[in-house]
C-alpha cells in the first residue's frame, strides 16, 4: 500500500520544468591548488585542470566553481589578490584561463569564479598607492585608514579582532618614517579591507566583473559576501566570532549590514546587462538567522546562496530535519532555490566530520593531538548525508575529492601547515589545510596522479592512494560510483526542482520525503539515523540505496540499516 495522505506534511511546490538551469544546477568547487598539477611543480595550475575537465563531464555536475587564481603573493591561498585581471604565473596565464573556459564549454560544463571584494592584496596596485600616499587622500579612502587612539595615535582606532586572530588593524610607516595611521584587515594584515563607501571601489568592480564575463564565465561566487560594509563610525565590539561559523550577526558592526544590499543590486544589473538570463552569482555569506540570509538571494541580487544551516547541522534527525524545513521556508519566502552544501575549502570534510563525536561543535581542522574521526562510520555517513542532500530541491555544491569519500588529513606536520590562521594564532586555530590536499587520480603513481613528479604543496596522507580515481571509477558501490548514479538519478527524476512533501510516522530518527518532480514519477527520500533498521513503506522499489540492502524474506518489507538512505520509486496513491 502507499503512504497515506494524512502522513504527508507539504514543505515545498515544485518549480516549473522550464525553470533557468541554476535552480537546480549541481556545482563542483575545484581548488586549483589541489586538483591537477600539468607542469609538476607539486601546485595545481589551469593546464592541469583543463587535462581532468573530462572527470567532471562524467560525473554528471552542471558547472564548476574555481577558488581563486588570479595574481596573489599567495599569504592566504589567493584570497589576497593583487590584480583580479591576471592570472597568477603558479597557475599560468589569461591565454591558460581562456582555454580552459572554452573547453568546459566544449564538455557541456559551466564556469563560476571566485570575487573578492572585501580587500585586496597588500601587493594590489591601489593599497601600494595608498602607502606612498598621506592621510586623508583619495589613495587612502579606498581602503579603511584611521588614526590611532591615545595621545600619540599607538593604539588602534578601535578593538576589533581578526577573524584569523590577533587584532584587526595594523599601523604603517608613513613616508616620513614616522608611525602613522591604522589601516583595517579583518582577515590577515596582508589584506586590507576596502572602503565601499567608495565610488571608486563601485566602479572597479563593476569594472572587473565585466572583464570576466567579456572572457565567458558563467558567474561568480562572491566571497565573505556578507562583510564589505561597516557600521558609521566603527564601534567597539567586544564579540570574538569562531572563523567561518554561522554567527549571530545581529550586534557586529562589520557583518551583514544593510547596505550590502545596495552594492549586489548594482552588481546583478551588470549581469543582467548581457544577453539571455543565465550569468549567476552565488553568495558566500555565513548570516543567521535564516530570515536575515535569504535577504541575499531576493530577485534583485544573487541568484544562490550556500546553505550554512545545513552544513553546521549535526548527525541529528530532529535537527536535520528543521534545518530543511527552515532553509525552504525562508528561501520560499523570496522565491529562491536553497543552495544545499556539505563540504568546502575551508571546513573540515563530511567524511571526517560526520566520523566525530555530534555533540560537540564542529571543528576547525583536526591535528594528530585531536580526537580523531572514525574513519568507517564518518563515510557511511558521508555517503548518507550526500543521497539526502542531493534529493532535496534546489541547487547543490560538492567539494573537490568528496565523490572519492576523501577524509581530512588529520595528521599534517605543524611545519608544513600554510593557513595563515594556524600562524596568527600560534596554533590554537588549526586552520583548514587539512581539507585542501592534493587530489589522488591515480594509486601508486607520483603523487597519486596529481603530477608526473611525486611534488605536493600539501603532502597525501597515505588512505588516499585507495581512494584514487583509478581505484573507484567502474567499481560497483564505490563512492565514485554511487555519485554518478545519484547525479544521473537527480537530473532523470527532476529532484531539484521537485516539490517536497515530509513523510511522518516512520519514526523519530528517521528522515523521509517524498519529492515530486515535474513531469517525474514520485521519489522516496529516506535516511534512517536510529539504532534500529526501519521498514521501507509497502511497494516502494529501491533505486540507489548509499549501502547495499539485505534481500528480505518472503514477502518481508526491505529494511534500511542505521546510517544508510536510501532512493526509492514511491508508488501512487
Amino acid at each position: 500500500m502507499s503512504v497515506p495522505h494524512r502522513q504527508m506534511t507539504s514543505l515545498h511546490e515544485a518549480s516549473p520544468a522550464t525553470s533557468p538551469w541554476w535552480r537546480d544546477a549541481v556545482g563542483y568547487q575545484v581548488y586549483p591548488r589541489s586538483w591537477a598539477d600539468g607542469d609538476g611543480d607539486g601546485t595545481g595550475d589551469l593546464a592541469g585542470i583543463a587535462a581532468r575537465l573530462p572527470h567532471l563531464r562524467d560525473l554528471g555536475v552542471d558547472a564548476v566553481w574555481f577558488s581563486p587564481f588570479y595574481r596573489s603573493p599567495q599569504h592566504d591561498a589567493g584570497y589576497d589578490v593583487a590584480d583580479y585581471r591576471d592570472i597568477d604565473p603558479l597557475f599560468g596565464s589569461l591565454a591558460d584561463a581562456d582555454a580552459l573556459i572554452a573547453e568546459a564549454h566544449e564538455l557541456g560544463l559551466r564556469i563560476v569564479v571566485d570575487l573578492v571584494p572585501n580587500h585586496t592584496s597588500e601587493e594590489h596596485a591601489w593599497f601600494q598607492a595608498a602607502l606612498a600616499a598621506a592621510p586623508g587622500s583619495p589613495e587612502r579612502a579606498r581602503y579603511i585608514f584611521r588614526d590611532g587612539r591615545g595621545d600619540d595615535g599607538g593604539e588602534p582606532p578601535n578593538n576589533w579582532q581578526s577573524v584569523f586572530g590577533g587584532r584587526a588593524w595594523t599601523r604603517v610607516t608613513e613616508a616620513d618614517g614616522r608611525p602613522g595611521q591604522w589601516y583595517l584587515h579583518l582577515f590577515d594584515s596582508s589584506q586590507p579591507d576596502l572602503d565601499w563607501q567608495n565610488q571608486q571601489v563601485r566602479e572597479e568592480f563593476h569594472a572587473i566583473i565585466r572583464f570576466w564575463l567579456d572572457r565567458g564565465v558563467d558567474g561568480f561566487r562572491v566571497d565573505v559576501a556578507h562583510g564589505l560594509v561597516k557600521a558609521e563610525g566603527l564601534p567597539d565590539y567586544d564579540h570574538r566570532e569562531r572563523m567561518l561559523a554561522e554567527n549571530d550577526s545581529s550586534a557586529s558592526p562589520y557583518w551583514d549590514q544593510d547596505g550590502v544590499h545596495e552594492i549586489y543590486r548594482g552588481w546583478r544589473e551588470v549581469l543582467d546587462s548581457y544577453a539571455g538570463d543565465d550569468r549567476i552569482m552565488v553568495a558566500e555569506a555565513w548570516v543567521t538567522p535564516s530570515e536575515r540570509a535569504v535577504l541575499y538571494v531576493r530577485g534583485d541580487e544573487f541568484h544562490q546562496a550556500f546553505n550554512f544551516d545545513f552544513l553546521e547541522t549535526p548527525w541529528d534527525a530532529a535537527r536535520l530535519r528543521e534545518a530543511i524545513a527552515d532553509s525552504l521556508r525562508a528561501n520560499d519566502s523570496v522565491g529562491a532555490p536553497a543552495t544545499w552544501v556539505l563540504s568546502n575549502h575551508d571546513v573540515v570534510r563530511h567524511a571526517s566530520r560526520l566520523g566525530l563525536d555530534q555533540s560537540r561543535p564542529r571543528p576547525n581542522g583536526i591535528t594528530a593531538d585531536d580526537p580523531q574521526p572514525d574513519a568507517e562510520l564518518g563515510l557511511r555517513r558521508a555517503r548518507a548525508a550526500t543521497m539526502l542532500m542531493l534529493g532535496l530541491p534546489g541547487a547543490a555544491y560538492l567539494y573537490q575529492g568528496e565523490e572519492l569519500g576523501l577524509p581530512e588529513h588529520t595528521s599534517l606536520p605543524a611545519q608544513v601547515r600554510q593557513d595563515p590562521t594556524f600562524h596568527r594564532t600560534d596554533g590554537a586555530e588549526t586552520g583548514r589545510d587539512g581539507c585542501r590536499v592534493p587530489m589522488p587520480w591515480e594509486k601508486g603513481a607520483p603523487a597519486h596522479g596529481f603530477n608526473d613528479t611525486g611534488e605536493t604543496w600539501l603532502p597525501q596522507p597515505e588512505v588516499y592512494g585507495e581512494l584514487a580515481v583509478d581505484q573507484q571509477v567502474g567499481v560497483p558501490g564505490s563512492t565514485l560510483e554511487l555519485y554518478r548514479e545519484l547525479l544521473a538519478l537527480r537530473r532523470e527524476r527532476r529532484l531539484g526542482l521537485g516539490g517536497l512533501e515530509q513523510v511522518d510516522g516512520l519514526g523519530d530518527d528517521v528522515i523521509a520525503y517524498r519529492s515530486l518532480g515535474p513531469d517525474a514519477p514520485a521519489t522516496l527520500v529516506l535516511v534512517n539515523l536510529g539504532e534500529q533498521p526501519v521498514a521501507l513503506p509497502e511497494g516502494a522499489r529501491v533505486l540507489v540505496s548509499s549501502e547495499p540492502l539485505g534481500e528480505p524474506a518472503g514477502g518481508d518489507p526491505v529494511l534500511v540499516p542505521t546510517d544508510v538512505a536510501v532512493w526509492a520509486e514511491q508508488p501512487a496513491d
